[in-house]
């Protein structure tokens, strides 16, 4: 069949780059996933029965995706067809979807591979759905997006969602040694080692990621073997990584993650997280003023009237670096991420905000009280606009007894200062006023 015979081979080629030669062709050979893999879980007991479900991988790069995907479908027996969402379009799928309905005649399953479903819009995914419900196809799903905003809720019901991690250091260990001394598919027929700190930069750099640290592997090999070398070092893995890119995507799950981390670090009074995180965003090309408006907002709604001098810090950071620019500008944004987590807390003002807002929400737009209008007219005053209203500064302490509420919602308290730095203080000022207003009551 035409589009399946296209389909890569599972015969490995000297000519195949390191990551692909060493992919695993069963589930004994795959390194991690601990969690999903082994006695008695999900995806080894699959494999065995050959009883296959829809599913939807969510993880990062190089954590076994597309590699699981293989193996499944080849231990049902199952034909397994690359789609990507790049390259593929509906007309593909049609020849797709006839070639499946004659292996289901025939007695053979087809397994539907989507690399980076989430790329494919809504009107593309509903194409999926017919064919997943009658059987057609079993679809798996790749993504390193969160599944529940990038895939639709009717395709996302009918597969299964596993979560795969990052590699641990010791699992892309393992793999390293696989690889270099494996003499079929890996480098071991070069008779190559490598120095253990070589090795330990290796991993590092890797994040995780297996085909990072493969591709580095294969690379510094041929740097040591055109060098006449028996050793992979330091030196050739540095040469080969050259800058590992951080993993963060401005428009991804991992992003939201790391502007998560980097708010409940200032939050949390912890500026030495908070700084990393703010590193971590500007390293992996975040636009440096996302960071200072997220400031600029988390200061006035954790911080407040707590300390009100650092709505000032955070707006002077976004002024300095709107005026510098990088690199330098990374040392006053420094200055006030380590203020704003070393700030004390209150979200009074934010909380004072959102009842308010509620309020408005339920009462919609309740009339001024007449002694609160503007009576710039005779006719206004006339009718009571601005009748009895009390100048605060004509009393002592600029203060006076006085309602400001519409009558439906007097009485009403939205604001309720903490004990937390200055905003003690406003509390026992705003304390003192309503003894007054009590006691001129009586």
């Amino acid at each position: 069949m035409d589009l399946f015979a296209s389909q890569p081979s599972r015969q490995r080629k000297s000519s195949q780059p390191l990551a692909e030669r060493m992919r695993p062709a069963k589930i004994e050979e795959f390194v991690g996933q601990d969690h999903l893999l082994g006695p008695g879980k999900i995806l080894t007991s699959a494999a065995k029965t050959g009883q296959l479900q829809s599913l939807i991988f969510w993880g990062p790069p190089g954590s076994g995706k597309t590699t699981l995907a293989q193996i499944l479908a080849d231990s049902a027996g199952a034909v397994c067809v690359h789609f990507s969402a790049v390259t593929s379009g509906v007309k593909d799928l049609k020849k797709i979807i006839q070639e499946a309905e004659q292996l289901q005649r025939a007695g053979q399953a087809t397994v539907l591979f989507v690399d980076e479903i989430h790329h494919f819009n809504k009107a593309q995914q509903d194409n999926f759905l017919p064919h997943v419900e009658r059987g057609t196809l079993t679809l798996i799903g790749a993504t390193t997006e969160n599944p529940s905003f990038e895939v639709i809720s009717p395709l996302l019901s009918r597969c299964r969602v596993l979560v795969l991690k990052a590699l641990s250091p010791a699992e892309i260990g393992t793999i390293v040694d696989r690889a270099l001394h494996d003499p079929n598919r890996g480098l071991g027929s070069l008779r190559l080692e490598i120095t253990a700190p070589g090795r330990s930069f290796l991993i590092e750099q890797s994040q995780g990621d297996c085909r990072v640290a493969l591709n580095a592997l294969e690379a510094a090999a041929t740097l040591a073997q055109t060098q006449g070398q028996k050793e992979i070092g330091l030196a050739h893995l540095q040469e080969a990584l050259q800058k590992t890119p951080l993993r963060y995507d401005k428009a991804g799950d991992e992003h939201y993650n790391v502007i998560s981390a980097f708010i409940k670090s200032m939050r949390g009074s912890d500026p030495d997280a908070a700084v990393y995180w703010m590193m971590r965003m500007i390293e992996a090309g975040e636009d440096p003023l996302f960071i200072a408006r997220r400031m600029v907002i988390f200061a006035a709604e954790d911080i407040g009237n707590a300390d009100p001098q650092a709505l000032q810090v955070a707006v002077a950071a976004k002024d300095a670096f709107h005026f510098i620019g990088l690199p330098e500008g990374r040392i006053p944004l420094a200055q006030a991420v380590t203020y704003l987590a070393s700030a004390p807390k209150s979200n009074a003002s934010y909380k004072a905000m959102l009842a308010a807002a509620e309020d408005v929400r339920q009462h919609g737009a309740l009339p001024v009280p007449l002694h609160l209008r503007n009576a710039p007219t005779p006719l206004m005053q006339d009718l009571g606009y601005g009748k009895d209203y009390k100048y605060a500064h004509d009393y002592e302490d600029h203060f006076v007894e006085q309602e400001h509420l519409p009558k439906e919602l007097l009485g009403k308290r939205y604001y309720a200062p903490s004990e937390s730095g200055q905003e003690k203080q406003i509390k026992e000022r705003l304390e003192v006023w309503e003894e007054k207003k009590k006691s001129s009551k009586h």
